[in-house]
C-alpha cells in the first residue's frame, strides 16, 4: 500500500511556519500585502479566491480582493494592475485564472511587476527559473507546493526518471525547470501523446495535469512509483477527483497524493509563503 502524502497537513505546518514569520515583519512595521484580481463570476474562481482571502487574514497579511464584472476592458484591469504595482503596501499580486476570452491574459500577466508577480508567471521571472539564475523570484505556485512535498517525503530526484503529463504554464513547464534544476530527467507529455502509457510506465515519478478525471489508471503506472495528481475534477455525482484513478494506482504505487487534500492545500500554502517572501525580499533586497 502506497504513503499517502498529505498535503493538508503539510500544508498547516507550512502555514504555521508563515504565520510566524509574518509576525516577525509586521513587530518590524511590515504588514505584507497580497492583491488578488477576479475578473467575471466562475464558481470555481470565486470559491478558491475567498478561500486565499480567508486565509491571507488568518495568517496576518494585508488582503485585497479586486472584482471586475466579466465584461470589463483590458485597459481597466491593466490601469488596476499598474495601481497596484505602485501601492507600497502590496507585495503580491495574482491575477485568477480563467480569465474571460476577450483578454488577453498575457499582457495582463506581463503587466505585472516581476517582483510583486506572486505565481511566478512573468517572462522575468520564468527566463530565470529555466536559467537555474541564483537570488530571490518567485515561482509557480502549484510546482512550488509539489516540490515541497517531494522533499518532505524524502523522494530522491537526482537521476530519477520523471514525467509530466500536462504542459501548462502554470504547471508543467515551470515545474520542468524546477524538476531539471533538481538534477533530474525529465520528460513533458500531453493528452496527445503517441504511446503516452508506455512513456508514464517508465517513470519514477508521475506527475499528472491533465483536467481529466482519472485519466491516469493502473495500466500507465510503474510499480513503485511516486504519483503526483494534480487534479481537481467533479464527477457528475459532485464528488471531487483527480486525473488518476487513486482506487487503482495506489495499491502499485509507492506514494501518492489524494484529491482533495494532497496538491490543492499545499498550493494555497505556497501561495501565503511566497507572499511573505516578497515582502522580506523587497525590503531586503
Amino acid at each position: 500500500m502506497a504513503t499517502i502524502i498529505d498535503g493538508k497537513q503539510l500544508a498547516k505546518e507550512l502555514n504555521k511556519q508563515t504565520q510566524k514569520r509574518a509576525q516577525e515583519l509586521i513587530a518590524k512595521g511590515v504588514k505584507p500585502g497580497i492583491a488578488v484580481v477576479l475578473v467575471g463570476d466562475d464558481p470555481a474562481s470565486q470559491i478558491y479566491t475567498r478561500n486565499k482571502h480567508r486565509l491571507a487574514e488568518r495568517m496576518g497579511l494585508k488582503s485585497d480582493l479586486y472584482r471586475f464584472p466579466t465584461d470589463v476592458k483590458q485597459a481597466t484591469v491593466l490601469a488596476a494592475i499598474k495601481e497596484l504595482n505602485n501601492d507600497d503596501d502590496i507585495d503580491a499580486i495574482i491575477v485568477q485564472e480563467p480569465l474571460p476570452n476577450h483578454l488577453d491574459a498575457v499582457a495582463i500577466t506581463n503587466t505585472i511587476r516581476p517582483d510583486k508577480d506572486v505565481d511566478g508567471l512573468h517572462p522575468q521571472n520564468l527566463g530565470k527559473l529555466f536559467a537555474d539564475q541564483p537570488g530571490n523570484y518567485p515561482v509557480a505556485c502549484t510546482p512550488r507546493g509539489i516540490m515541497t512535498a517531494l522533499r518532505h517525503y524524502n523522494v530522491d530526484l537526482t537521476g530519477a526518471n520523471v514525467v509530466i503529463v500536462g504542459r501548462s504554464i502554470l504547471v508543467g513547464k515551470p515545474l520542468l525547470a524546477l524538476l531539471n534544476n533538481a538534477n533530474a530527467t525529465v520528460t513533458m507529455a500531453g493528452r496527445h501523446t503517441k504511446d503516452l502509457h508506455r512513456l508514464t510506465r517508465q517513470a519514477d515519478v508521475l506527475i499528472v495535469a491533465t483536467g481529466i478525471a482519472h485519466f491516469i489508471g493502473q495500466d500507465a503506472v510503474k510499480d513503485g512509483a511516486v504519483v503526483i495528481d494534480v487534479g481537481m475534477d467533479r464527477l457528475p455525482s459532485g464528488k471531487l477527483t483527480g486525473d488518476v484513478d487513486f482506487d487503482a494506482v495506489e495499491p502499485v504505487a509507492s506514494k501518492i497524493t489524494p484529491v482533495p487534500g494532497g496538491v490543492g492545500p499545499m498550493t494555497i500554502a505556497s501561495l501565503m509563503a511566497q507572499t511573505v517572501d516578497l515582502a522580506e525580499w523587497r525590503r531586503n533586497g
